[in-house]
């Protein structure tokens, strides 16, 4: 009997098993088409990773996140350090800007 294998990436893979429908006008929906082809991906795939950058962008933009124990002392870490001096910076933020002089 043959063994079936997979590739290992596939392997690693979580399973892609919830369906998301949507409805485009024609005119959108060549559009994803046409960009989907200059990506090489799939439809699907260009409106997911679309979608996931997307979601992504707007979660960034909350004011509220959590984040694991781990990262969060880690956060925390770094925001009880004490300042770094950073003398370009601070010339760069007190001097007049060309358009003040």
């Amino acid at each position: 009997m043959t063994e079936m294998r997979t590739p290992a990436a596939a392997q690693r893979r979580p399973a892609k098993d919830e369906r998301i429908a949507l409805r485009a006008s024609h005119e959108e929906r060549a559009l994803i088409a046409r960009a989907s082809e200059l990506t090489s991906t799939t439809v699907s795939e260009f409106m997911l990773r679309a979608s996931i950058a997307h979601a992504e962008d707007v979660l960034a933009d909350r004011r509220e996140f959590q984040l694991p124990p781990d990262r969060w002392n880690a956060f925390v870490e770094l925001l009880d350090r004490p300042p770094v001096e950073k003398p370009r910076l601070r010339r760069l933020l007190t001097e007049p800007s060309i358009l003040e002089r």
